[in-house]
């Protein structure tokens, strides 16, 4: 409990809700990145202009908010574990026919029941990984 922040978790929050709803209000896009990776990356894309822009801002705004408040970040697996974590979560994201951020944040707010399914399994995956960690293998 010495990390939970819920001030800045419902700001945080909020910022990501306010960004999806104006993405989708100002664009009629919705904001999962893998949809909009996946756009940039096609070639002939006619609209790859505004994808590399929002791309570009992901990697650009915590970068920038490093310049006013030091973070440390600590990663304690190994190059192959993370590599084999990113394939992962790239292959599920194919399956699950979108990422974390579009069904979880986009696809519940408009009711969609395929993002409301697949919201439930990346969470129900995510817990008895933790589970399997913590309580199985001891990690």
């Amino acid at each position: 409990m010495e990390n939970f922040t819920p001030v800045s978790g419902l700001i945080g929050g909020l910022l990501i809700g306010a960004s999806a709803a104006l993405f989708l209000l100002l664009n009629g896009r919705i904001a999962g990145i893998s949809g909009i990776l996946g756009g940039a990356l096609e070639q002939g894309s006619a609209e790859g202009a505004w994808r590399y822009a929002f791309l570009a801002g992901l990697v650009a705004a915590p970068a920038a908010w490093t310049a006013f408040v030091p973070v440390t970040v600590e990663i304690e697996a190994s190059t192959p574990l993370l590599i084999a974590a990113g394939l992962l979560v790239g292959f599920g994201t194919r399956l699950g026919s979108g990422c974390t951020s579009g069904h979880g944040v986009c696809g519940i707010s408009r009711l969609s029941m395929r993002s409301i399914v697949a919201t439930a399994t990346f969470m129900a995956f995510g817990f008895l990984t933790v589970f399997v960690m913590r309580h199985v293998i001891g990690g």
